[in-house]
């Protein structure tokens, strides 16, 4: 049923982020003014923007978010809370406000929840990572994140915000190149079972079970297309294969493990990754189960046991120069290779599975903890400073406009000297100008900027 089927795609708008390295943007704007003079100016008013920003945010976050996070700091936090001699009560207050500046923190830096339907979709496809990957949510705090989002409710939270939370920005592309031999080979195992439950007439009993609404894993729904074009198939099997799946740029779970019946667990963890494919993004989920077998990989080694031992039991009733002897010693052969085949497709997903923990653990994880907290504040930093710098240049370099006009030409202006796409955060960035003096409005709603010598003088 059409109303029934998985999300298959999904529509990601793209956030406020400026994808363009500062020190660029700065050089590349300065190099688009005519005269010296201005450049100079510009340069320099440039610094003290940056300055006076840096200035605003890092009382707030030194204050609010570092010093907070000391407490709830996975590593060192109970000491300093035993130091602090405070209450249960003051303890749950403290953490709710940490939480609190840290999405603050997370929506300045454009960050966004990631939803069901976007965890549906990433989960439907299938890249590196093709075992069933789950999360022990026996280890995890159902309290935390609870008493967070019912005192700060929250739109499409997923269904899992109880237990660990995954902020995702930005999207890119990750290709792979190799000879993919274990996956042709789960490919081939597929399509000798689709033939086995054919002969067998157990594919009749299999759709009848599947007609039913019943959930299946798409890390193991391994149903093939009959009518695939096999010689293409088998040129195809001893050449290599580019693949390529959408990543999601950067990517923050935030979660607290369960407590113990000896210990209360106040630390909470917070782990920075990048470059995640969408299809293998269960890597970073937390307190992963060990994958095993399926219980659709149980029924198909019992099946093939059973149907051998029953060609086996029954060719020993038969006189020996029938052919039933023969079938049934085919039969015990080809269902052995199967299960052998079963068992080394499992082994070396199993081995993909353990490389890409590794790799998320060592090339993918930015960080965790305190560093990216910091990571964070100087990331909000860098595009508040950035947003400043090019909606400035905008009004100096082509005269008044509106806020429409202001946000248009901004974002030309970044895909046409930078090649960059950009959801460029007018509001934002008109409230930043107004703030520090540098910018005024006509009787008409005109945005117009200030003589730069008159502004780097009054921000001295």
């Amino acid at each position: 049923m059409a109303a029934e089927r998985k999300k298959e795609t999904i529509r990601l708008e793209p956030e406020s982020v400026i994808p363009i390295l500062k020190p660029k943007l700065i050089m590349t704007l300065a190099n688009l003014i005519e005269h010296s003079n201005d450049r100079q100016e510009f340069l320099k008013l440039c610094k003290r923007i940056e300055y006076t920003v840096r200035a605003w945010y890092n009382l707030q976050f030194e204050d609010l978010m570092v010093q907070l996070y000391s407490l709830f700091d996975p590593v060192h936090g109970a000491q300093k809370l035993q130091q602090q001699n405070l209450t249960s009560q003051e303890i749950d207050v403290l953490e709710q406000n940490f939480l609190a500046y840290l999405f603050q923190v997370m929506d300045k830096s454009n960050f966004k929840i990631t939803t069901d339907d976007e965890i549906e979709v990433a989960r439907s496809g299938q890249y590196l990572l093709n075992l069933p990957i789950k999360v022990d949510e026996s280890k995890l705090d159902k309290k935390l994140l609870k008493r967070y989002f019912e005192e700060h409710p929250h739109e499409n939270l997923p269904d899992f915000s109880d237990n660990y939370v995954i902020f995702r920005r930005g999207i890119g592309m990750d290709k792979t190149t190799d000879f993919f031999f274990m996956e042709k080979l789960d490919v081939i195992i597929s399509r000798i079972w689709s033939c086995f439950l054919k002969i067998t007439w157990l594919d009749k009993l299999r759709a009848n079970r599947s007609s039913r609404h019943q959930k299946k894993d798409p890390k193991k729904d391994d149903e093939t297309n009959p009518e695939a074009d096999n010689e293409d198939f088998v040129k195809s099997f001893l050449s290599k294969l580019t693949i390529q799946e959408p990543t999601f740029d950067r990517m923050i779970v935030v979660y607290r493990r369960a407590s113990s019946k000896t210990n209360l667990e106040r630390g909470i963890y917070v782990k920075h990754f990048k470059n995640i494919p969408m299809a293998d993004m269960e890597i970073v989920l937390p307190e992963k189960r060990n994958p095993g077998l399926t219980p659709m990989d149980w029924v198909k080694f019992l099946i093939s046991a059973v149907v051998g031992l029953v060609a086996v039991v029954t060719s020993v009733e038969m006189p020996k120069a029938d052919p039933w002897v023969i079938f049934a010693v085919l039969s015990t052969v080809v269902v052995r290779l199967i299960a052998e085949l079963f068992y080394f497709s499992f082994q070396q997903n199993m081995a993909t599975y353990q490389n890409l923990i590794t790799q998320s653990m060592y090339d993918k994880q930015l960080d965790s903890g305190k560093g990216t907290l910091l990571h964070l504040c100087d990331d909000v930093i860098q595009q508040e400073v950035k947003e400043v710098m090019i909606s400035f240049y905008i009004l100096m370099e082509q005269g008044k406009a509106t806020l429409e006009d202001l946000d248009l030409r901004c974002e030309e202006l970044i895909k046409e000297e930078f090649g960059e796409r950009c959801n460029f955060d007018v509001d934002d960035a008109v409230q930043k100008l107004e703030k520090l003096g540098i910018v005024a409005r006509d009787t008409i709603g005109r945005y117009y900027c200030m003589r730069q010598r008159h502004v780097n003088g009054q921000m001295c």
